[in-house]
């Protein structure tokens, strides 16, 4: 029965993880009108389910037995419904946040939780609160760092590619370097250390040097076809050349938010999965590929049937994007994103998102953010922990007075 509960549950959250998050990849490309919002929800969708489904274990782990400690709480049964009261209480407040179409943290809403339930089961020893810390630097961290990263990516393009003479001369000889470093990071991220990887046989060194080769090929390639792209385009071409660049840097993005996010879905999940499958709290099983491809495939649901709320917040609310500003918004996200996930610390990408949109609308001047939006979001990630873990403690004391 607390399984069944778990996977309904768990199915809600990706459900409302997809809808509230799709915008942290989708909202610049649709706001710089690269792409429309109907294929923005279905790239979105599809990357997020591969991202979750081949690179998502490693926060998955974080989240299931990284805040909690497991010896606190000994009891498989309470353990099961303390996971369970969990993924009740932040798919709640997701759902409520993308009612009032806010970009929250998923992130957030599900470490809020565990602290509840770990404080009303184990105390206050129960919490790892080493752990929380890292956690809790890692969201101030990564807004700051993609916001930075932003904001150094649009001022590259802008003071070496938007102003003065050949400017179509200089996209060609740079646009093949952001596409090859683009390339780097996301296969690197698909092979260094993941499930995928370790099927191919690739080590670390043969992972990087394929990678390399790869990204150095594609990044050649890509200048064919700037130089053609340029041969046909005039005028405001180099916008043309990032509107194609800035696709696939959101697909990157997308992909990225999917190996992150789907452990704030999964790994409640997958810890009442192991209890149920071996009668016992096991932190060294292994997370079950099908249940990432599980929370996969509800976080792409998400997307494709609510993703279009937040996206209009984050997309054209906080400051005007173009296809440059948006090309560095997502890069600044996904690097984020990517570099925190391998670190197996559960960072939020809503943070990186609006930093990075806040940092390329800072390249313009204060007066190009809406900061009166932007403090409205910020009191949203403020209350988001605590509300969780209340809620949480709530839920738990309910589902303990049914089940114990």
């Amino acid at each position: 029965m607390i399984l069944i509960l778990g996977l309904a549950v768990g199915a809600y959250m990706a459900w409302n993880i997809g809808a509230n998050d799709v915008a942290n990849g989708m909202a610049s490309p649709v706001g710089a009108k690269a792409i429309t919002l109907r294929q923005a929800v279905l790239i979105g969708g599809l990357l997020d389910f591969i991202g979750a489904t081949f690179i998502g274990s490693h926060v998955v782990d974080t989240i299931r037995k990284g805040i909690v400690d497991p010896s606190a709480v000994q009891d498989p049964l309470t353990m099961s419904l303390g996971l369970l009261a969990a993924i009740m209480a932040a798919s709640l407040w997701v759902f409520l946040s993308s009612w009032k179409q806010i970009p929250v943290s998923t992130t957030h809403s599900i470490v809020g939780a565990m602290v509840g339930f770990g404080l009303l089961a184990g105390g206050f020893s129960a919490i790892r609160w080493w752990t929380l810390v890292g956690i809790a630097l890692s969201w101030i961290v990564s807004p700051l760092f993609a916001c930075g990263l932003g904001y150094v990516i649009f001022e590259v393009i802008r003071r070496n590619l938007l102003g003065g003479a050949h400017v179509l001369r200089k996209a060609l000889r740079l646009g093949p370097v952001f596409v090859g470093l683009t390339f780097f990071i996301v296969l690197a991220s698909l092979f260094l250390d993941t499930p995928l990887g370790k099927r191919m046989g690739l080590g670390t060194a043969q992972c990087l040097l394929l990678t390399l080769c790869i990204s150095v090929i594609l990044g050649l390639v890509s200048r064919i076809w700037l130089r053609r792209t340029i041969g046909r385009k005039q005028g405001d071409s180099v916008e043309e050349i990032f509107k194609k660049l800035q696709l696939f840097t959101a697909c990157y993005v997308s992909m990225a938010h999917g190996a992150n996010d789907v452990a704030n879905a999964i790994g409640p999940v997958a810890g009442i999965y192991i209890i149920f499958a071996t009668g016992a709290i096991s932190p060294q099983a292994p997370v079950p590929t099908f249940l990432l491809a599980f929370g996969g495939l509800f976080i792409a649901l998400g997307c494709f049937i609510w993703g279009y709320r937040v996206i209009e917040t984050l997309g054209h609310q906080i400051t005007e994007l173009t296809n440059t500003r948006g090309f560095s918004v997502d890069f600044g996200v996904a690097t984020s994103v990517l570099l925190a996930s391998k670190l197996g610390l559960p960072v939020s990408t809503t943070h990186a998102a609006v930093g990075a949109v806040v940092g390329v609308g800072l390249a313009r001047g204060m007066a190009a953010v809406d900061f009166t939006l932007v403090g409205k979001i910020c009191l949203y990630w403020l209350v988001t922990l605590p509300l969780s873990a209340l809620s949480c403690m709530i839920f738990f004391a309910g589902l303990r007075a049914i089940f114990l």
